[in-house]
């Protein structure tokens, strides 16, 4: 199984896109900044997730919706509403 999942930094307007099979473990890797593409944004809170029962390439094309425009969009506002 894999896991689509947004992060967004808690003190700076930035949203992260991944994807992951072990989600707390991924999570935890960006806000102990063990990731070099986000460390700069730590911390970092959890803000949507997508579990998918498919193959890596499906679960990949669902990701590169998220970090397109549009999917940006939608976790803006999912951000912003809490």
């Amino acid at each position: 199984m894999f896991y689509i999942y947004a992060i967004s930094s808690i003190h700076r307007n930035y949203i992260y896109v991944g994807m992951t099979e072990n989600l707390e473990a991924r999570v935890e890797r960006h806000n102990s900044g063990r990731e070099k593409t986000t460390k700069p944004y730590r911390p970092f809170e959890l803000i949507f997730t997508e579990s998918l029962d498919v193959e890596r390439m499906e679960a990949r094309k669902r990701e590169k919706y998220w970090k397109s425009g549009i999917g940006k969009e939608k976790l803006r506002q999912i951000r912003d509403c809490k």
